[in-house]
This record gives C-alpha cells, sequence and structure tokens, in this order.
C-alpha cells in the first residue's frame, strides 16, 4: 500500500473523511474485496470504504455461512487487499469467535489485526453487548464500526435471513445499539437488512454515519458484496442486490473459448510463441 502525501496521489480516506461525507450529505461507497486485483479496481473506480468481510467464507471458500472464516485468513486476505490501495479505507471484519470471548480477547485481536494488516478500522457485530469492547478499542486509537441488524455471525440463532427489526421490540432495540455503538467511539454502523423507515430513524438520531445492505436509501452510505454486484456469484440473488454486470457469463464464455482454440490447436498462434 503506498502512503500518499500532497501532490503526490490521491488524498487518503480517513474517518475524518467519513465523518465529514455525512456532514456534507455525500453519499458514502463501499464495496467488499478479498485480493489485491479486485481491491486495486475498486480503488480506481472511487470506492471510499473497502470492507474485507468475513462474507469471503461464502462467495470465496464456498461455505454456507461465515462462521468458519478464521483470524489468521482475514489478516492474510487483508493483507493481499491492503497491498491494491492507494485511497479507499480498508476495514477488517473482525470473523466469529475472535471477540464474542470476552472484551480483552477481542480488543487484543483487534491490535493485531491493525499490526499486521495495516488496516484502517476493524468492525464488530453486535450492540450493547459489544459496547464495553468498543471502547476499550476505540480509546486504544482503532477506529470501530459496528454492525446491526442481521448479523451473520449470529445466523445459526436467527434461524435465516429473514429481515431483523420488523416488530418494535426489535426496531427499539436496534436503535438502542446504534446509540450505544456511537457512545462507545465507533466512527460508523452497518444496518444490514433491515426497514428502510427504522434505518432513516437510526440514520437521524446519530451523528455518525450509517452504511446500509438492504436498509433502503436513508442511510448516509450503501455496502454490497462485490461478488454480488457483479454477477460472480450465483448462488442466491437478495432482493437489495443490483447487479451491475453478470462477469459469470462473460468468464465461462470466454473460458469456453479458450478451451475450444486449446482443443481445436487455434492457441497459441505463431505470433503468440518465440
Amino acid at each position: 500500500m503506498k502512503n500518499s502525501t500532497a501532490g503526490s496521489g490521491p488524498k487518503r480516506v480517513t474517518t475524518r473523511t467519513i465523518a465529514e461525507m455525512k456532514r456534507g450529505s455525500s453519499k458514502i461507497a463501499c464495496l467488499t474485496a478479498y485480493d489485491y486485483l479486485t481491491a486495486r479496481l475498486l480503488d480506481q473506480a472511487g470506492v471510499d470504504l473497502i470492507l474485507v468481510g468475513d462474507s469471503l467464507g461464502m462467495v470465496f471458500q464456498g461455505h454456507e455461512t461465515t462462521l468458519a472464516v478464521t483470524l489468521e485468513e482475514m489478516i492474510y486476505h487483508t493483507k493481499a487487499v491492503i497491498r491494491g490501495v492507494e485511497r479507499a479505507m480498508v476495514v477488517l471484519d473482525m470473523p466469529f469467535m475472535s471477540y464474542q470471548a470476552s472484551a480483552e480477547e477481542g480488543f487484543r485481536n483487534a491490535g493485531r489485526v491493525m499490526k499486521e494488516t495495516g488496516a484502517g478500522a476493524v468492525k464488530f457485530e453486535g450492540g450493547e453487548r459489544i459496547a464495553e469492547l468498543v471502547r476499550m478499542t476505540t480509546q486504544a486509537g482503532i477506529p470501530v464500526v459496528g454492525h446491526l441488524g442481521l448479523t451473520p455471525q449470529s445466523i445459526r440463532q436467527f434461524g435465516g435471513y429473514q429481515p431483523r427489526g420488523v416488530s418494535a421490540g426489535e426496531a427499539k432495540r436496534i436503535l438502542r445499539d446504534a446509540k450505544a455503538l456511537e457512545e462507545a467511539g465507533a466512527f460508523a454502523v452497518v444496518l444490514e437488512k433491515i426497514p428502510s423507515s427504522l434505518a432513516g430513524k437510526i440514520t437521524k438520531s446519530l451523528s455518525i454515519p450509517t452504511i446500509g445492505i438492504g436498509a433502503g436509501l436513508q442511510c448516509d452510505g450503501q455496502v454490497l458484496v462485490v461478488s454480488d454486484m457483479l454477477g460472480i456469484y450465483e448462488d442466491f440473488h437478495p432482493r437489495f442486490v443490483r447487479r451491475y454486470a453478470r462477469l459469470a457469463d462473460t468468464i465461462r464464455t470466454a473460458v469456453g473459448a479458450y478451451v475450444n482454440d486449446v482443443k481445436t490447436k487455434k492457441f497459441p498462434s505463431q505470433k503468440e510463441s518465440y
């Protein structure tokens, strides 16, 4: 990852940049990335935040959930992503059981990944129950993003991917959790698969930005899994995903043409040989 100085490259996105975007009503664009090449392309295209999500367990490793991803795997992928980024802020997802056992363990693991990867921030799932962890982490100088609503690391408890915050009771709890994260020092919070009206209420009640995924237009920013929005991951198509390309079809067509050319001795040509 190259360090940008005045006049030598793009201005680095920081927590201050993100805060200013909310105050200036400038929407925050976020996508996931798990490798150097993808991260480089996203950064060049102007993405503000790049999340090295534990979603890599599904779209990169082929698991049914995010639960199998390890801390070492998150560190490995984040190191690769960091090398491709000059402007965007890189946020690392703290994986399942890297912080749930105790605030102290989560704090140590967050410090480890910041030291080993060079990431700009870490992300934790949860609200009031992790407030002390968020407080410890931010007070040590580590920026934190929260995550509320449908939290994938709790999918076994939820029993499925249904929207959260639909009932009045759960909506109040999510709002309370959001305020707890803000008070603990988080600089942003992801709101996943909750009613847009609730996301709007939370966004207006917080001084920190909200980043939605399946939470409507009123959030301060949006995030999608890059494999979903590019049409590479085809196992399911959530309602909140807009496919901006269908790269799976493009890749299959290109590889099929290559296979045919090899088998029919059309590749390599004389010009492609030494």
